[in-house]
């Protein structure tokens, strides 16, 4: 009897945190804190589950928004890398991952800081254009070239 009502109480996780992770990728991290009040073996063993059969891939989840923050938005390689942290994903992992992919993501930021500095070129001065994107986290090497960039541009 009490076997028969675990193996229903992990199928009925199982199936709401399928139907969470379904709808829109997630984090393991997401899935914790969403499932926080199913704390002990059983949430463990549906995380363990899902993680096997690829459901939460927190490596993949990386690579995915990395490049859906490539197409979207212009950020700088600190900014991405927050925005990474905040969905709990481990320092390890992201570190990993820029690491391997250096040169695609300053290739990124250089673009990203061109863009913004031809949006904001005619109403902001070359210094104020500079404390602007070392605020927003962009490195000076990437600043100095977006802002030749620009110049060429012109």
């Amino acid at each position: 009897m009490k076997i028969t009502q675990e193996i229903e109480e992990y199928d009925n996780l199982k199936t709401k945190v399928l139907k969470y992770v379904l709808y829109k990728k997630r984090t393991e991290q997401e899935v914790r804190q969403k499932f926080a009040e199913n704390t002990g073996n059983i949430l463990e063993d549906v995380i363990e589950y899902l993680k096997q059969e690829k459901y939460i891939d927190d490596s993949n989840y990386i690579e995915r928004s990395v490049d859906e923050y490539i197409a979207l938005k212009n950020l700088s390689i600190k900014e991405l890398t927050y925005k990474l942290y905040t969905k709990g994903l481990s320092k390890n992992l992201i570190d990993d991952y820029v690491c391997k992919n250096k040169e695609k993501l300053l290739e990124y930021e250089i673009n990203s800081a061109t863009n913004i500095v031809n949006k904001k070129n005619s109403f902001m001065e070359e210094f104020e254009l500079k404390q602007f994107l070392l605020k927003k986290g962009y490195m000076s090497e990437t600043i100095s070239i977006a802002i030749s960039n620009a110049q060429e541009m012109m």
